[in-house]
């Protein structure tokens, strides 16, 4: 069975680079204060996949997120779901006025598909910046190629907990515990390996469609690789589609697959 869930929400990047998490340049949007990540709502919503399939999820499970509005840190939530099969859900993330934070669309395939094979794209210099986002260097990135990154998966990342109460985490998941690395973190990779590429702050997680193809566990070093697929202007905002795939660095196979729509300049900057 398929549950949905309450919980109260943390802001798991308060000190992030994108200071759109931070409360100050928040403000200066118009919002309350920092915004809880979009990959942190996201594993709210996907979390009663992981309850409900376990490690089969984890290795095979597809989902499909779309932020739309602002969650806040310390903010009751609620995960509706509805039950489309025994193999699919869609879910809304409610904040406590009723307002449509985020929706889901997530399932597990009885078979994952073909998963990527690592190019072995040359991997980015710690501290490396990439040239500031614009269309001409997503140009450059989508014409040229972008670098990747490594990033590495244990119990003491800050993504570890993804919820103030880490017992309502699924045991799979939980530091200490099962310790297998969750949604927030992994759907993370893909913001940083896109901001790693093209400078930008403050901008906004819009939506993901992920793809698992192996659980990650504890100590794992994941090595990501991107391409730009589209980057457009729509009501004064500039935005990016790239698509992300995760490796493990010790026998280059398949983690995740992640297309990533983000605002990479907001209207006013």
């Amino acid at each position: 069975m398929i549950n949905g869930w309450n919980g109260v929400a943390l802001n798991t990047a308060p000190d992030s680079a994108n200071q759109i998490h931070g409360d100050e340049i928040a403000k200066q949007y118009g919002f309350k204060g920092g915004l809880v990540p979009g990959v942190t709502i996201s594993a709210y919503l996907i979390q009663p996949a992981i309850e409900a399939w376990g490690m089969d999820w984890l290795e095979r499970g597809h989902a499909y997120v779309s932020v739309k509005s602002p969650l806040y840190d310390g903010e009751t939530f609620t995960v509706d779901v509805e039950t489309v099969s025994s193999e699919a859900y869609v879910a809304e993330l409610l904040r406590p006025d009723g307002t449509v934070s985020a929706m889901g669309e997530v399932s597990i395939p009885a078979e994952a598909p073909e998963p990527p094979i690592r190019r072995g794209d040359r991997i980015a210099e710690k501290g490396y910046v990439g040239a500031a986002a614009s269309p001409a260097r997503f140009m450059e990135l989508k014409e040229g190629g972008c670098l990747a990154f490594r990033f590495r998966w244990d119990s003491s990342h800050r993504m570890s907990a993804y919820i103030v109460d880490v017992d309502a985490m699924p045991r799979l998941l939980r530091p200490g515990q099962g310790g297998y690395a969750n949604m927030s973190f992994l759907l993370g990779v893909s913001n940083w390996i896109f901001a790693g590429n093209a400078h930008m702050n403050p901008w906004v997680h819009l939506e993901t469609t992920s793809q698992n193809f192996r659980a990650v566990p504890n100590d794992t070093v994941v090595v990501a690789e991107m391409e730009v697929v589209d980057f457009f202007e729509k009501k004064d905002h500039q935005f990016a589609d790239v698509d992300v795939n995760l490796f493990d660095e010790v026998d280059n196979e398949a983690l995740c697959s992640i297309r990533l729509r983000s605002i990479y300049k907001l209207r006013g900057m």
